[in-house]
């Protein structure tokens, strides 16, 4: 089996949206979520959790905050841990150069070459159009989820039938062989 993987957004994709989360106690999963990374992981996928957090760059919680709430999501996806086998966190505002924070493809194809990850076997899962472009850029595969807060329809990839829609995470893994 080739080594494979799943970059996952957070916010908008395993847990409901709520802008600037800081508190865990807001952690909310989407439906059918833990199911869903628990088939992905009997598939062989490595997991990764990707996400922008530009509330820390602007000083609306700390990154110790963030850790919190990605603990509390791991806590309630009861699966073995660590859930994650990496996580990056971008503090980046958008309005900054981004480092990490996507649709910067930094993370991705770091990860790829660390853990010798085959592009081809590897997705992006998010809700944004910084999630599709952070997949393009790294040259992966996307695929857009409807959980989160835009419709992505609107999106140029989705709209031209380049990058699949789904209804969310667990219609995604689905899908997976």
């Amino acid at each position: 089996m080739t080594a494979r993987a799943l970059f996952l957004d957070r916010d908008g994709t395993l847990i409901v949206d709520k802008v600037y989360l800081a508190d865990p106690a807001g952690v909310e999963l989407i439906p059918g979520v833990a199911a869903a990374l628990r088939r992905a992981r009997s598939l062989g996928y490595q997991l990764f959790l990707f996400t922008n957090q530009s509330g820390i760059g602007r000083g609306y919680h700390t990154l110790a905050d963030t850790e919190r709430v990605n603990a509390r999501l791991e806590e309630l996806l009861g699966l073995p841990a660590p859930v994650f086998d990496g996580i990056c966190i971008a503090p980046e505002r958008s309005d900054q150069p981004p480092v990490y924070r996507k649709p910067s493809p930094r993370f991705i194809l770091e990860t790829v070459a660390a853990r010798r990850l085959d592009p081809a076997d590897c997705w992006m899962v998010g809700d944004s159009a910084a999630d599709l472009g952070a997949a393009a850029a790294a040259g992966i595969r996307a695929a857009a989820v409807r959980t989160g807060k835009i419709d992505p329809q609107i999106l140029p990839e989705v709209a031209a039938g380049r990058v699949p829609l789904f209804a969310d995470l667990p219609a995604f893994v689905a899908s997976l062989s």
